[in-house]
């Protein structure tokens, strides 16, 4: 397999880790090897593993004062609660943001308290904006809380502030040395930060948000509230911030790794209507993993903020009965169908743009007067899968260009677009490594198109790149058993920092290949010493690898892909979800 490409085009590179280490794990632990290898490779010590498989969420929860600012903002929402005020809350319109802003919602509606969330949609822009005030000082508002955002808003908090506005900021994106002139500003990146917890910078907003009532909820307590009062059970709001962590692709490590472990427990209780009623339409009807959440549930409550109402998550989230439950997640299913068949226009329409032209640049560079912005960014990450190349698409409107950017290892997007912008091409952007966002005038798009291309040439040079795909190990068909697949399933959750473990089967034939679905193709694994294996290679009908699985005939390939455990009408069995192959 060494240098050789796969019918994909990829690069199989095993994935490098201590083998003496792993070979002691495994004799101490009673893991297999390859678990045990894959546990080392990831950089979890020995001493560790067991935390690791076994993540207590009191272990690992530091006291929520750690954080600046956070004793302030949690006194402050304790004495809301104790006074009955009403409370404003602003959220952005993804998921991490409903699941913020319904975190706190629904604690501070647990009180009796009369709160307000204000959801912007795409047009009026990210965070917080002057129509939110207004909306909030019509209802007698004053106390405002910004979740995921808020942190580098200064004009606006500045200026609401001034007109006697008391705002709370709970965030967790990228700070600047100044900071908006409120009450507090709670954000594990704040750059005065002591990074006494350095894995409190990966979390997503809605587990800062959980930080911080846990801190109310102790200020409560303290206060002699709970004396007179039902005190709300907290674990009951992790299946939200197991939603908006796994969602927000933040690594699933220390904290958050627990957060989405015991949130998954509390999801498959089935307790929030709104989740209840999603899952449901999705036709989910089993205990729930992380990839239910990033790819089944999360996708719909995004496709308000993308193409519908961007309210609507918060308000399926928090519903109070089953029939608005079940009305806002069918509304929210028709939203994320209307989402795939504008993305599946934009797509097309990008594909023909970019293969209808000669390209100068190893960059996809794209751009439609009738795209929507809010499939642009997803637009951008099939083109970068399909092409192995960074790719630019765009939506012009009113003169305005809005674009979204995905990037391939060895190109920063977040340098690019901050190099862009000082030059003055665009005039506004902001990313990180992989992604970025930007907006320019239409008259300097040949501008941009020029300054990336050189930028990326200039990085990777004229040849393709070919990409390189990391394998955590090798086993037979014999070897690819139920055991390991259940042993794979206790690294779980798996999603950014900890993805699910790639493994090659080595020397099988490919038998009774069928297409199924919308262009599944499926077989049995089979090999020269017996035994056999379910498998299946999602939409694979059009691509290398499926064209080589319809037509085998008795050949033998390496296949490299997922082992999971199946249970079908509670029989457990095993199956191997192919990804990518090889001639043997």
């Amino acid at each position: 397999m060494d240098g050789q490409k796969s019918l994909n085009g990829n690069l199989w590179e095993k994935i490098e880790a201590d083998e003496r280490q792993a070979e002691m794990l495994c004799q101490t632990s009673g893991l297999p090897y390859l678990v045990s290898r894959i546990l080392i490779s990831r950089g979890i010590a020995p001493e560790n593993v067991e935390a690791f498989l076994h993540p207590k969420l009191q272990n690992l929860m530091p006291n929520p004062s750690c954080l600046k600012d956070m004793d302030t903002a949690a006194k402050r929402l304790a004495e809301a609660v104790m006074s009955g005020e009403k409370v404003g809350i602003i959220g952005d319109y993804d998921v991490d943001g409903a699941t913020s802003s319904s975190v706190l919602r629904k604690f501070l509606e647990f009180f009796g308290l009369r709160v307000l969330v204000h959801i912007p949609d795409r047009e009026e822009g990210y965070g917080p904006s002057f129509a939110a005030f207004e909306e909030f000082a019509a209802q007698e508002i004053k106390l405002v809380v910004t979740v995921d955002c808020g942190t580098t808003a200064f004009d606006v908090l500045d200026q609401a502030a001034a007109d006697g506005f008391e705002i709370l900021v709970i965030d967790h994106h990228e700070a600047e040395t100044r900071l908006p002139k409120v009450a507090a500003v709670v954000n594990p990146k704040r750059l005065d930060e002591e990074n006494d917890y350095p894995y409190l910078k990966y979390l997503a907003a809605v587990g800062v948000v959980y930080l911080l009532i846990v801190a109310i909820n102790r200020e409560l307590r303290l206060s002699g509230y709970y004396e007179n009062h039902t005190a709300p059970d907290l674990l009951k709001l992790l299946d939200l911030v197991a939603l908006g962590t796994v969602c927000d692709v933040v690594p699933l490590l220390g904290l958050n790794r627990a957060y989405v472990r015991q949130g998954l427990k509390i999801m498959a209780l089935r307790q929030n209507l709104g989740l209840k009623a999603l899952a449901d339409v999705a036709g989910l009807n089993e205990a729930p993993t992380a990839f239910h959440l990033g790819y089944v549930l999360g996708p719909r409550i995004n496709a308000g903020g993308r193409v519908g109402d961007a309210s609507a998550g918060n308000r399926l989230l928090c519903a109070a009965d089953a029939e608005t439950a079940k009305t806002l997640a069918e509304e929210l299913n028709k939203f994320n169908a209307e989402r795939k068949d504008i993305e599946a226009y934009v797509l097309l329409q990008a594909i023909e743009q970019l293969e209808s032209t000669p390209q100068a640049y190893p960059i996809a560079f794209v751009y439609g007067t009738d795209w929507h912005q809010g499939v642009i960014g997803i637009v951008a990450g099939k083109l970068k899968e399909r092409y192995n190349i960074p790719a630019f698409v765009m939506s012009v409107e009113h003169d305005e260009v809005k674009g979204s950017a995905r990037s391939i290892p060895g190109i920063d997007l977040g340098a690019l677009v901050m190099a862009a912008k000082e030059k003055g091409i665009l005039t506004k952007g902001g990313g990180h490594t992989m992604a970025a966002g930007f907006s320019l005038n239409e008259e300097n798009l040949p501008a941009f198109k020029e300054f990336a291309g050189e930028y990326v040439r200039d990085k990777l040079g004229n040849e393709a790149v070919v990409p390189v795909i990391g394998i955590d190990g090798v086993v037979s068909l014999s070897g690819a058993n139920l055991d390991l697949a259940e042993k794979i399933k206790s690294i779980e959750p798996f999603g950014a920092g900890n993805p699910e473990p790639r493994i090659v089967i080595e020397n099988v034939k490919i038998m009774r290949p069928s297409v199924i679905g919308s262009g599944h193709v499926r077989c049995i694994l089979g090999s020269d010493n017996g035994g056999s294996l379910k498998a299946i290679a999602f939409r694979a009908a059009d691509t290398a690898v499926g064209a080589a699985m319809l037509q085998a005939r008795g050949e033998r390939f390496h296949v490299a892909g997922l082992l999971r455990k199946d249970v079908w009408q509670g029989n457990a069995s095993v199956q191997f979800i192919i990804e990518d192959a090889m001639p043997a």
